[in-house]
């Protein structure tokens, strides 16, 4: 299952994800990563979450993004959730530069194929997301 958090920057997208990922990592049967570029959010996610800083692989593409979640699905088959605090700013990408749509939809087959919730940030606003996104967006 595919979830965007959609909002403009500012809007507290980050705050949310950070209590999604706590919320989730409770349950101690579950495999939480987050992949995030930098490490802003070591202090406020509980410590047996695994924090992926993407800046230290060479991923500058919403491919090499796609490809790089493939590759952890396939080395831990028993990820349960991967948050990805904000997709373009991991991959390395402008939103106005990629067709994030092809995108969503290729993660959103990972996801559905691995068993895996994945949970994304999208920054912009909603109203000029692409319609056919909006299933997957939370409120």
């Amino acid at each position: 299952m595919l979830k965007l958090i959609v909002g403009v920057k500012g809007s507290g997208k980050t705050s949310r994800l950070v209590d999604e990922l706590n919320t989730h990592a409770r349950d101690a049967e579950r495999n939480v990563i987050c992949i995030e570029r930098g490490n802003r959010l070591d202090l406020l996610v509980k410590h047996h979450i695994r924090l992926i800083d993407i800046s230290e692989y060479p991923v500058n593409s919403l491919d090499q993004l796609l490809s790089f979640i493939a590759g952890m699905n396939a080395r831990d088959y028993d990820i349960t959730h991967i948050f990805i605090d904000s997709i373009c700013k991991v991959a390395g990408v402008k939103i106005t530069e990629v067709n994030l749509t092809e995108f969503v939809e290729k993660l959103a087959a990972l996801s559905d194929q691995t068993n895996t919730t994945i949970y994304g940030i999208v920054t912009t606003d909603i109203t000029t997301l692409d319609p056919s996104l909006k299933k997957y967006v939370v409120e």
